[in-house]
């Protein structure tokens, strides 16, 4: 049964899956919540590996509202949940990772240094508006490029979003589908396996 954490915006929801390892705190899309595919399976494979996984629904969900809430506010929230997780113990002296799909990765880019998170787990980065490739002032590229921790990005080869690039400690794992990453979910399962196995050796 989910939690409900107080956040500067109205109660958050939490669900959380307790692990040794380290701990790996994802979010929704802005249309979707926790029950996507991708993000169960993600925090299916993190508890495999012994992690403890955490999925977190924005306020505005909770409150019913289906449109998104203003980015300063999304990641307000987000970062009181990951203190609330720091206080009550459900993040330990593991590593600490943070990500979602959509929306969730770039709350969890651009808040990665003020969370203390020792990576960032992206699953379908929308990295610009769909049509909107050749507008360079759309492009969301500096939230993840902003990025200074290990980075996984996950993404659709036919993703409308578009396709962000390898960087430094940023490795962009290309997948058969598009936005909603269901067409390949072995493939998604053994990328986040990896990554996260090399991220608790390393």
């Amino acid at each position: 049964m989910p939690d409900l954490v107080d956040t500067p915006h109205g109660p958050a929801s939490v669900e959380v899956a307790a692990g040794a390892v380290g701990t790996v705190v994802l979010g929704h899309g802005a249309g979707g919540g926790t029950h996507a595919p991708d993000l169960r399976a993600a925090a299916a494979v993190a508890t495999s590996l012994g992690w403890g996984a955490v999925l977190v629904e924005q306020p505005y969900r909770v409150a019913g509202r289906r449109a998104p809430a203003p980015a300063p506010q999304l990641d307000a929230a987000w970062l009181a949940v990951l203190a609330h997780l720091r206080g009550s113990g459900v993040v330990g002296a593991g590593p600490l990772v943070v990500g979602g799909r959509s929306s969730g990765a770039r709350v969890a880019c651009r808040t990665a240094a003020a969370g203390g998170a020792d990576g960032v787990l992206c699953l379908a980065f929308p990295l610009h508006p769909p049509g909107k490739a050749d507008d360079p002032t759309r492009s969301r590229l500096p939230e993840l490029a902003g990025v200074t921790v290990p980075a996984l990005v996950v993404q659709g080869v036919s993703d409308p979003f578009g396709m962000p690039p390898d960087g430094p400690g940023r490795e962009v794992v290309r997948l058969r589908g598009n936005h909603a990453l269901r067409s390949d979910m072995p493939g998604l399962r053994t990328a986040v396996e990896r990554w996260l196995t090399d991220l608790a050796a390393g």
